[in-house]
């Protein structure tokens, strides 16, 4: 496992009317989001690998649809240095993961209908009023790149 990296499994509270589940406590950990999106990825399609120099991300795989994600440590010195973490998440696994700066990420649709992902990362996109730069590296850009999916 990646140091820093948090995966909190979603426990499904489930009645006749289907279920709820607790994605996020400001109790359980000193994460804090700033924002919100929800993403809906197509079969066989993949988002990253990135990765933040500042951010954290802080996403929710819940389902509808399954993702293969992929982590990878890239800070140099820790332990798993460029090394592949991998895990089956969304609806078959319901997951909160926290995703530190420094660490490369990305996920491939693996459902026939597609999936869909929550984010609520801890900075702003673009910064306050969307005037700054973008904190991302785009590795899936990088042809010489040594993070694929």
């Amino acid at each position: 496992m990646i140091e820093d990296i948090v995966i909190k499994p979603l426990e499904r509270w489930a009645d006749e009317r289907g279920w709820l589940s607790e994605v996020w406590r400001n109790d359980e950990m000193d994460y804090q989001p700033v924002m919100a999106y929800v993403s809906k990825t197509e079969s066989g399609i993949s988002r990253g690998p990135h990765e933040h120099k500042d951010q954290s991300d802080g996403f929710i795989f819940a389902g509808p649809g399954n993702f293969d994600l992929y982590l990878w440590e890239n800070r140099e010195g820790k332990p798993g240095y460029r090394e592949l973490f991998k895990l089956t998440v969304g609806e078959d696994n319901p997951v909160f993961v926290m995703v530190p700066p420094g660490v490369v990420h990305g996920y491939k649709c693996i459902s026939k209908a597609g999936a869909y992902s929550f984010n609520l990362p801890d900075r702003l996109y673009k910064g306050k009023g969307k005037q700054d730069e973008v904190d991302e590296i785009r590795w899936e850009q990088d042809p010489k790149s040594p993070f694929k999916i």
